[in-house]
């Protein structure tokens, strides 16, 4: 099939992220903390958007890269749902005041963003050069749905200690730090010199971790189609309505608790996936299986575990704190780990 992604689509998306982001910044200039009727607009237009997306690629590329680009885009959302809860566990442990954390989260959203481009740009070019790029990339995702699985079956209940986090501890050897926040900002002038905000410690706290977002993230998407325009797309629609998304589910994340067997079992299925994919390169007789088949795989297992979860979930009476979610954050993948 021919690719969807032409120089001048691409530049349209690009600048179209842009002046979603900017607008983003402009929303959070003034600290404010998020009202529900906020977060569900923002979370309303951030759904209305890829959906509306996909009905013109549908129309314009056929099917099969619709179903593609839904697809991969319902894997991508399904993750950044899964990396909310680590997002909760640093605001958390940062003490991270309620009217900043859109601002935090932003900075996230736009490390990840920055951070996918790269990955998704080496895998292009892993797959346009090498076949085994495929069995490489499904090797990943299997290993991370054992991760995934073993943490689910095993989870581990501890708060976070935030002086222990790698990258505190690099950024506090070279620069001080203060004790409060000040407002967004990243850094003030304390004492006639330049320090650090706790602020800047929970955004590069964030930005490392997207690191390790990103690296089963992008695998995932090229197991659902191998347009790297599309993968991009993907990535970006699930990751700019993270933000409100965040402030939508913030009560609701603590009883996703068999989220992390969806996510193992999901990972696991797209990893067979790109296996199979790259053996019928080498034997025509090996099966593929088919996207509409993976997005009904999908959605059956989406569907599974947040009823499981419910039902598990069901005589808790009131909803759970931050602190609680955090707690049941931490019980999550080892590989969200700052």
């Amino acid at each position: 099939m021919p690719p969807v992604g032409t120089p001048l689509l691409w530049a349209i998306t690009l600048g179209a992220v842009l002046v979603l982001v900017a607008v983003d910044f402009a929303l959070t200039r003034r600290p404010h903390e998020v009202s529900m009727k906020e977060a569900l607009g923002w979370s309303a237009f951030y759904i209305a958007l890829p959906l509306a997306f996909g009905a013109w690629v549908w129309g314009g590329y056929g099917p099969q890269r619709g179903l593609e680009f839904l697809t991969g885009y319902l894997v991508e959302k399904t993750l950044s749902v899964d990396n909310l809860f680590v997002f909760m566990v640093l605001l958390a442990a940062f003490a991270v005041p309620a009217e900043l954390r859109q601002r935090v989260l932003l900075f996230g959203i736009v490390g990840a963003l920055a951070l996918r481009g790269v990955f998704i740009a080496v895998g292009a070019q892993l797959i346009a050069s090498f076949s085994w790029a495929f069995l490489l990339f499904g090797a990943i995702l299997l290993v991370t749905a054992l991760k995934v699985l073993r943490d689910a079956l095993a989870p581990s209940h501890h708060a976070i200690d935030v002086s222990q986090l790698r990258s505190v501890r690099l950024v506090r050897r070279f620069m001080p730090v203060t004790d409060d926040y000040h407002g967004p900002r990243l850094s003030v002038v304390e004492g006639g010199r330049r320090a650090l905000t706790p602020m800047a410690l929970v955004v590069l706290a964030i930005l490392s971790v997207d690191v390790v977002f990103a690296v089963d993230s992008v695998p995932a998407v090229y197991g659902i189609t191998d347009d790297p325009y599309l993968v991009f797309a993907t990535n970006a629609f699930a990751l700019l309505g993270l933000r409100a998304l965040y402030f939508v589910l913030e009560g609701a994340l603590g009883r996703l608790v068999h989220l992390g067997y969806g996510l193992a079992a999901i990972l696991a299925f797209i990893g067979v996936k790109l296996v199979l994919h790259w053996a019928h390169g080498l034997w025509s007789w090996v099966p593929e299986v088919p996207t509409l088949a993976s997005l009904g795989v999908i959605v059956g297992i989406l569907a599974l575990v947040v009823t499981t979860s419910l039902i598990a979930t069901r005589n808790e009476s009131h909803p759970r704190g931050d602190a609680a979610a955090a707690t049941d954050a931490e019980s999550q993948p080892a590989r969200r780990e700052a």
